[in-house]
């Protein structure tokens, strides 16, 4: 399996976001036949987790070197038969059974090849969205590499990355710019290429059913924890983690001397090594983190805040438990706490938001601002 990906720099303008500016004949495109032609696309490819590209979804037009390579075939062959000149006539003909050629290697180029989605990494808001996409093609017998070349991929109105050369299994990074907190649907991937020669472009759309939590963007502050203390005990002693005997906390290496009772058979039978157990119970009063108790600008300044003392907290084992309104997370630390308590800041009072398909009209003039 290799992972080889090429990023292309563009020089397109871009919204504020990040997403890139439609061209001009996009523009002038109407919405109506914009969504009708999503509403097709939509049918014609569902979403699926796994996806092979075949005659169904693969389109072919010829691109602006195509048309003026058809341009100059005709002129050619208006030139030949006007002045009766063989020679000129059978130029004109290689040059469209060239042109014939391209169409059929553009569709086997993308026909046949696989995509797969693979677990993407947690990201915040304002971050760069990294969704990684398996590649699958099929192979030569006599040569390792595929016949998939030059292939792009995209999300809608984002950034492209190449794949030059393909392996029998190849991992591109597709980005997304401009996610906001929630539950991020970043919608279909274009897939497209140019190959052989440029003469056609060969198209299709990839619809994954990605759906990702996209958390809040930290903001560095002070740690405000809720807790019934008294007057001579200080808020961070409270939620620490002592040696006890009430709640799992992990395996250590076994010390000789200790309790044989504390050893972790199981694992010493799988030919681990001698493990011991080790316990922990919580210290003092239990604490929370509440949005009541944050300050804050407003509520995103605010989740901004939480989201910084999450991890904080997280990264000092402390135990800790977050109020979110009606929606309570108990006190816990680790890995699994900190994202469920990230999670649960993303996606407060926000639905399953990001539009699968970004659309220049969705985009205000508050977002955009002089940009547009």
């Amino acid at each position: 399996m290799a992972k080889s990906t090429t990023a292309k720099k563009h020089s397109s303008p871009t919204y504020a976001n990040g997403a890139i500016k439609p061209s001009r004949l996009r523009r002038l495109i109407p919405a109506s036949l914009t969504q009708r032609w999503s509403r097709w696309i939509s049918k014609r490819l569902p979403a699926q987790k796994q996806i092979t590209l075949s005659h169904k979804g693969i389109f072919i037009l010829p691109s602006g070197f195509g048309l003026v390579w058809i341009g100059l075939i005709v002129l050619l062959y208006l030139f030949g038969t006007n002045y009766q000149n063989n020679l000129v006539i059978g130029l004109s003909l290689l040059l469209a059974s060239v042109f014939h050629t391209c169409i059929i290697y553009s569709y086997k180029n993308l026909a046949g090849l696989t995509f797969n989605p693979v677990t993407p990494p947690q990201c915040y808001a304002g971050d760069s969205m990294p969704f990684p996409i398996m590649l699958t093609g099929h192979t030569r017998q006599k040569n390792p590499d595929t016949t998939h070349q030059q292939i792009c991929l995209q999300f809608s109105y984002q950034r492209h990355v190449r794949v030059k050369q393909m392996h029998e299994q190849t991992i591109a990074i597709v980005p997304f710019k401009g996610a906001k907190r929630g539950q991020l649907t970043p919608g279909r991937i274009k897939v497209s290429s140019y190959f052989p020669l440029g003469l056609c472009c060969a198209w299709s759309y990839v619809d994954l059913d990605i759906h990702h939590v996209i958390f809040a963007k930290p903001e560095m502050c002070d740690i405000e924890l809720a807790s019934h203390i008294s007057d001579n005990d200080s808020q961070y002693e409270h939620g620490k983690l002592r040696p006890g005997v009430d709640d799992y906390k992990g395996l250590r290496t076994y010390i000789p001397g200790e309790s044989l009772k504390q050893v972790a058979w199981k694992q010493w039978a799988q030919d681990k090594g001698m493990l011991s157990k080790e316990f922990a119970e919580p210290e003092g009063l239990p604490v929370w983190l509440t949005l009541a108790n944050t300050s804050g600008n407003n509520i995103e300044h605010k989740l901004s805040k939480l989201a910084w003392q999450v991890d904080k907290l997280s990264q000092t084992k402390q135990v800790f438990g977050l109020i979110l309104d009606e929606h309570i997370i108990n006190q816990q630390t680790g890995e699994a706490h900190r994202v469920a308590c990230q999670t649960m800041i993303a996606t407060y009072r926000l639905p399953a938001n990001m539009n699968p398909d970004f659309s220049p009209s969705d985009v205000t003039s508050s977002t955009v601002g002089k940009s547009l």
